[in-house]
């Protein structure tokens, strides 16, 4: 069996678009933890994308060897939990962390959470060097149930993404069917395609810190200013140069503390993120304009 240390997920590479190629199975991005866990009839391990040991963190998903019979097995994939059908990071920091037994115990009924596989690297034996498609025909023999579900493959990656931005959620995986699997490695064969929304916001103030700004940005709504996030710009933009000719003022937002130079509302930025969280903060924000 591989040296758990020695073990590293496969990463993926981001391409902007989606794109439709026969050579290539789909899958939906899931919002969640990458995990490998070790599995065996009588032990289970669960190790992060890092290599640190996670297994109490989320004691439900021992119930997995129940599904392995007598055999050794590996698997690849994404911790999750649910909240409105959809996977919700937010919640899962909730799990992140934790050490007091009692604590996770309880969380274990409030946030409960899934291991969703997409491939199987061992099974008494090392898979790395079988194509994709193979070790796929190996992971669908086991069965899902409340802790365990297979990643479902789609041929159709256009037609996936399109409904990945109906339904709001990240994104979409394109992966080689003869992919061989490299750990800890990051190639062409695997690839990730987010569903980047983008919006402008009002800049309502300004920081420096090693040869970078950060904006403070902000949106109106209900007759009061929110702050919604932080993106960083470079010194030499045309936004920088505009703000470091206004006059500072006093901090209008709501939901913010923090000392910065802040400055009156009057220039918009064009940012992209992931998602809104449920409080209106941008993930993974990256100013565009």
């Amino acid at each position: 069996m591989f040296n758990e240390k020695d073990l590293k997920p496969m990463l993926l590479k981001e391409v902007k678009k989606p794109f439709q190629d026969e050579n290539y199975i789909y899958e939906l991005k899931f919002d969640g933890i990458r995990a490998i866990i070790y599995a065996s009839k009588n032990a289970l391990v669960i190790k992060s994308r890092n290599g640190k040991d996670i297994t109490n963190t989320y004691p439900e998903l021992k119930n997995i060897k129940d599904i392995i019979g007598n055999k050794k097995v590996i698997f690849d994939g994404e911790i999750v939990t649910i909240d409105n059908n959809k996977t919700s990071f937010k919640k899962l920091q909730e799990r992140n962390n934790l050490k007091n037994p009692h604590t996770i115990k309880k969380l274990t009924k409030k946030i409960p959470v899934a291991f969703i596989a997409f491939d199987i690297l061992y099974e008494n034996k090392e898979l790395i060097t079988l194509p994709l498609e193979k070790r796929q025909k190996l992971l669908n023999k086991y069965p899902n149930n409340n802790f365990f579900i297979k990643s479902k493959t789609y041929k159709n990656g256009q037609k996936l993404f399109n409904e990945v931005k109906k339904l709001g959620l990240e994104g979409i995986v394109a992966k080689e069917k003869t992919s061989l699997y490299y750990p800890g490695k990051r190639v062409d064969s695997w690839l990730k395609i987010k569903n980047i929304k983008e919006e402008y916001f009002y800049v309502h103030g300004f920081t420096f810190n090693i040869n970078k700004y950060s904006l403070i940005l902000g949106e109106y709504k209900n007759k009061k200013w929110y702050y919604v996030g932080k993106v960083s710009v470079m010194p030499n933009t045309d936004i920088i140069n505009k703000l470091l000719k206004l006059s500072k003022r006093k901090n209008i937002l709501i939901n913010y503390d923090e000392e910065v130079t802040f400055v009156r509302p009057i220039y918009k930025v064009l940012v992209s993120f992931l998602e809104k969280t449920e409080d209106g903060k941008l993930r993974q924000p990256v100013f565009r304009d």
